[in-house]
C-alpha cells in the first residue's frame, strides 16, 4: 500500500490539488488526512469534496474541534486579527453548512490503519497522549516516546507542527507530514508518502512547488 499522507489543508484547495497532482505522478493507494482541514482558507467546501472525492481517511485536528463548536457569535475581539478570525469563521461555517460541519464534529481524533506485515499505522493529529500536543522535529527521542506513552503503533503519521519530518525510535517511526496549506505564501506545501509491505515500510518526504 501507497499511504499519501497530509495535513493542516486550512481550506487551501488548490494547494491540496497540487500535493495531489504530484502525487499521483508517483503513484498511491489510499489519502490519508491528519485534521486541519477547512479553516480559515479561501475554499473548504472545494477542500471537503477532494477528501471526500479520495475516500480520505480523515481524523480531527485542532481546527476542526474549534470549527465544530465554538460559535463565533459568542467570542469577542479586541484587535482587528481577531474581529477578521471571527468574521472568517462565521463565513466558514455557512460555506460549508451544518451538514459538513455536522461531519467534522464526528470524525475520530485518531485512525488506525492494519497492514500487511501485522504492523499498524497510527493517523493523528498531535500525538497518542494528547491529540492536540504535536510532535515537532526539535523534540528529543525521550520527550517523543513520553507523548507515544503506551501505545503500540509500529507508524504513527502525525500534523500539527507544520514541519515536515521524520523519527525513527526502537519501536515506532514517527512521520510529521508538514503542512499543505499553513504556509502558502512560502510556494511550497507538504506531505509525506508512506509505503508499506509485507518486509515494512518506507517514508518519502514530498515538498510541492505551488504555482
Amino acid at each position: 500500500m501507497r499511504f499519501l499522507c497530509v495535513s493542516d489543508i486550512h481550506g487551501h484547495a488548490q494547494a491540496l490539488k497540487a500535493v495531489l497532482e504530484y502525487a499521483s505522478g508517483l503513484g498511491f493507494d489510499q489519502l490519508v488526512a491528519c485534521g486541519d482541514h477547512l479553516f480559515p482558507g479561501p475554499d473548504p467546501l472545494e477542500v471537503w469534496r477532494l477528501l471526500t472525492e479520495h475516500k480520505a481517511v480523515c481524523v480531527q485536528g485542532i481546527g476542526d474541534r474549534a470549527l465544530t463548536r465554538v460559535d463565533p457569535d459568542k467570542l469577542s475581539a479586541t484587535t482587528s486579527a481577531e474581529r477578521q478570525r471571527i468574521a472568517r469563521l462565521r463565513e466558514v461555517h455557512r460555506e460549508v453548512g451544518e451538514l459538513i460541519i455536522a461531519r467534522v464534529a464526528k470524525l475520530s481524533t485518531t485512525a488506525r490503519i492494519p497492514l500487511e506485515n501485522d504492523d499498524e499505522l497510527l493517523v493523528v493529529h498531535g500525538s497518542p497522549t494528547d491529540p492536540t500536543e504535536p510532535f515537532s522535529p526539535e523534540m528529543t527521542d525521550e520527550e517523543m516516546e513520553a507523548l507515544i506513552g503506551d501505545d503500540m503503533a509500529d507508524i504513527i503519521v502525525c500534523g500539527g507542527c507544520h514541519v515536515p519530518f521524520e523519527r525513527r525510535l526502537p519501536d515506532t517511526h514517527v512521520v510529521g507530514v508538514g503542512s499543505v496549506g499553513e504556509n502558502p505564501a512560502t510556494g511550497f506545501a507538504s506531505a509525506a508518502l508512506v509505503e508499506t509491505s509485507s518486509i515494512g515500510h518506507q517514508v518519502t518526504l514530498l515538498n510541492v512547488a505551488l504555482e
